[in-house]
């Protein structure tokens, strides 16, 4: 038979054990990839410039990258549960929130000291970046900070800012950013790799605001989808993924990049076939389905990580 006292003394247990739980919902860690891949393509166009790497320097970089990327999720996660824009989301896999903080708000707290953490922890690592290389790399961090602290609430209210500011904190900042830590220099191959990811990054964020669309709006977001509506999402969509494939392309042809990285087009079918796949939805229902829906979101994650992944390696070989 269990005591009272012992069963109180497994509540603060399981508290805690929840709270983790919650914590690691808010983090959306499988969103984490694409930093990961974003940093090691900045890695592999600074080995294509046969720059001899620290590897202390890049697990600063990557630490760094993956705080910040946490503290976005995290803060973004904490300020819709505040707001209560959570509440109105339709969830996927890959919009509409985790969910973790309407299943258990107590956590609030703990996610909000988590985001504190991570904005540290970023702070910290481009503080060693400013004393290895000098204040050269202080805008990649100011501008970090701001889209970090500022997109829940402010860039979200601006259809052009809420557009570019995903591609430019991965396009720019990682991947160029990574490569210019490793190197102390800006290549070419490095920003048009950036560049890639700036396009395809816009992209992920575009097609993940389409089903939230509605609840967004009716907490004062003013996103490309509110503003211009699903049609124009599309064209957009389809303007940035052709320029995208141009850059490679270019670059290939060029020898900024190596032509093996033509290989790396091949993921981006999948956002053609996402955009194709939504294209024909609304032709003939106005209102996308939630099935089409979470198909085309998800063939738009595959083109988004797997482009710079498949770029990062194509290098790497050709180095």
């Amino acid at each position: 038979m269990v005591s009272t006292n012992s069963r109180e003394q497994t509540k603060p247990f399981h508290h805690q054990v929840s709270n983790f739980a919650t914590v690691l919902k808010t983090m959306r860690l499988p969103f984490l990839s694409l930093t990961l891949f974003c940093v090691l393509l900045g890695l592999s166009t600074a080995i294509y410039s046969n720059v001899l790497i620290s590897w202390i320097d890049f697990s600063v970089c990557l630490g760094g990258a993956l705080a910040a990327h946490i503290a976005v999720n995290t803060l973004n996660e904490y300020q819709d549960f505040q707001s209560g824009l959570d509440f109105k989301t339709s969830k996927t896999p890959f919009s509409g929130g985790s969910g973790g903080l309407i299943d258990n708000p107590k956590a609030a707290p703990v996610v909000l000291k988590i985001v504190q953490l991570s904005i540290t922890i970023t702070v910290l690592c481009g503080g060693y970046f400013i004393y290895q290389l000098g204040p050269a790399i202080v805008p990649f961090g100011v501008v970090g900070l701001l889209i970090i602290i500022t997109y829940t609430r402010y860039i979200n209210t601006s259809p052009l800012l809420c557009l570019f500011a995903p591609g430019v904190g991965f396009g720019a900042l990682m991947v160029i950013g990574t490569d210019f830590v490793l190197s102390g220099t800006f290549s070419m191959s490095a920003v048009a790799s950036g560049i890639v990811c700036f396009f395809l990054v816009n992209n992920l964020l575009l097609f993940n605001q389409i089903p939230d669309a509605k609840a967004d709006k009716s907490v004062g977001r003013k996103h490309l989808v509110i503003a211009y509506g699903i049609k124009h999402t599309l064209v957009v969509y389809t303007v940035f993924l052709i320029c995208s494939a141009a850059v490679i392309v270019l670059a290939g042809f060029y020898n900024v990049l190596p032509k093996f990285s033509y290989f790396s087009l091949i993921p981006m079918l999948a956002g053609v076939e996402s955009v194709r796949t939504l294209s024909k939805s609304f032709k003939q229902e106005q209102i996308i389905p939630m099935p089409i829906m979470q198909r085309a979101l998800g063939l738009n994650v595959i083109a988004a990580n797997f482009t710079p992944l498949f770029l990062a390696v194509c290098i790497l070989i050709a180095a």
